[in-house]
């Protein structure tokens, strides 16, 4: 049993260590370089290290395990409540150890290296198509402002270069090349994007989690990856509904006086996951029409009923269940449907 626990704020340079004993007793403060810090934790005993849950946390909680240390991540606003007055390193410290020790403090697991670097192309990936999005959006500006109106979408950007190239164009010739360079880089990025795509779905198709991802409707290779790069092991949520407000799926509380007010969802968790399952979600209710889906079906029942935006949210919470069910047992995608038949 370690008896030992140092709180640590981390930064680039300088941290702040805060440490104590398990019954709250201070033994140490310390503030060290990164150097030192290094040299510092490898010459101590097995203990208890607590970071923040911020960018280079899950490198340093590799770094201390290797040490032989335990380490444990707690989410940033967590923290916050037990910050005592002022902020500064050595309070932060101090308050990082403090929320460690309270009984129902929920930690966040460290990303393993494999996990980081499936996050960064998956990033970005994510960041050049946000500027493909950018750049597309300045074309159009640019080309309304000359009194020629398209449409959101790069589907319409033949038409955009088919004007640009029409001889009888009354564009002015410095607006035809700007635009015409406009066009060029989303070019370029659109083919920067089909590369890191290509790459995605060959990591997807590598492990056995990201295929049996696969099997679920509306769950593609993009949200297999984001599941396997985002995603904690399932073994910590106690159940699909864990897992699902873990991703902020479930509604947002004002309730008071024992009266219980719900509101939009809390959108509280990882982001990438949630939108991929939105758009997969989306993809399933927009195809029904094409693939007559039984009215009878539970998408058909709740289309009946409520908005397709809604319906969505309700189809990729349970998506999300679906996803905690198939990792958790190890099983392949099986339709309710079927399984109720």
């Amino acid at each position: 049993m370690k008896d030992t626990m140092i709180g640590v704020d981390l930064a680039k340079r300088v941290f702040q260590l805060h440490g104590a004993r398990m019954t709250g007793e201070v033994t140490f403060r310390k503030k060290l370089s990164r150097e030192q810090f290094l040299a510092f934790m490898a010459a101590q005993p097995a203990c208890l290290v607590v970071f923040e849950a911020c960018p280079s946390a899950s490198y340093w909680a590799r770094e201390m395990t290797a040490f032989g240390h335990e380490v444990r991540l707690i989410a940033p606003q967590y923290v916050r409540p037990f910050v005592k007055r002022q902020k500064n390193d050595a309070a932060y410290a101090e308050a990082i150890m403090i929320a460690a020790r309270q009984p129902e403090m929920r930690f966040v697991a460290p990303k393993t290296a494999e996990q980081q670097a499936r996050a960064v192309l998956f990033r970005s990936r994510e960041r050049l198509v946000c500027q493909r999005t950018e750049l597309a959006n300045a074309l159009r500006a640019v080309l309304d402002e000359c009194g020629h109106v398209f449409p959101v979408g790069l589907g319409h950007l033949k038409r955009i270069a088919a004007l640009l190239d029409d001889p009888a164009c009354d564009l002015p010739a410095l607006i035809i090349a700007e635009c015409r360079d406009l066009l060029a880089q989303i070019a370029e990025k659109t083919e920067r994007i089909d590369a890191k795509t290509r790459n995605l779905k060959a990591l997807a198709a590598e492990t056995d989690t990201a295929r049996r991802l696969q099997t679920m409707p509306g769950g593609g290779p993009l949200t297999a990856l984001a599941v396997e790069a985002f995603a904690p092991d399932m073994a910590q949520f106690r159940s699909g509904r864990d897992f699902a407000a873990w991703l902020g799926f479930v509604p947002r509380q004002h309730s008071t006086g024992g009266k219980a007010r719900l509101g939009r969802i809390s959108k509280a968790g990882q982001a990438d996951i949630r939108r991929l399952l939105i758009i997969g979600a989306m993809t399933r209710i927009m195809g029904r029409a094409r693939h007559k889906v039984p009215a009878e079906s539970w998408i058909g029942r709740k289309l009946a009923r409520k908005p397709k935006m809604l319906v969505g949210i309700a189809l990729a919470n349970r998506m999300a269940r679906q996803i905690w069910a198939m990792l958790t047992r190890n099983e392949d995608y099986r339709d309710p449907a079927l399984e109720a038949a």
